[in-house]
């Protein structure tokens, strides 16, 4: 059997699949019930922990990070200086975007790693290449 495909996935991506109002909900329900290997960082699930928070309550923020603490295959990378360097350069070379932290270092990782797919309803995962899965229209 072929290795499956490793994907980077970002914090729409799982508000997506947990959030049924989320217009994208149903394709990331589809796509989490077989995902190849996910690869993520600790930013992602930082914006997600405090948009449930935000959004919902201490509950479901709680919630959502125990889901990402039993997600298979999911790797949360380890982030230091140089993947903090290299996301802050494309934040001043997309500096006319609205680019934060957290999409910069997801953009350095998948050209770092050479990630081709990236599981994300915001337009700036894709901006160095990364084909979105709602481009596919899977």
């Amino acid at each position: 059997m072929a290795k499956k495909i490793e994907a980077y996935v970002d914090t729409s991506a799982f508000i997506a699949f947990l959030d049924r109002s989320d217009t994208y909900h149903t394709l990331f329900r589809r796509l989490f019930a077989e995902p190849p290997v996910l690869i993520t960082t600790p930013l992602v699930i930082a914006e997600g922990h405090a948009w449930f928070l935000r959004r919902y309550d201490r509950t479901r923020a709680m919630q959502f990070l125990a889901m990402v603490e039993d997600m298979a295959p999911l790797d949360i990378l380890d982030i230091g200086k140089s993947e903090q360097v290299g996301a802050a350069k494309l934040i001043r070379k997309f500096s006319d975007q609205d680019l934060t932290l957290a999409d910069a270092l997801g953009l350095h990782i998948m050209h770092l790693r050479k990630i081709k797919q990236c599981w994300s309803t915001d337009f700036h995962l894709g901006l160095t290449g990364a084909t979105l899965v709602t481009a596919l229209g899977t």
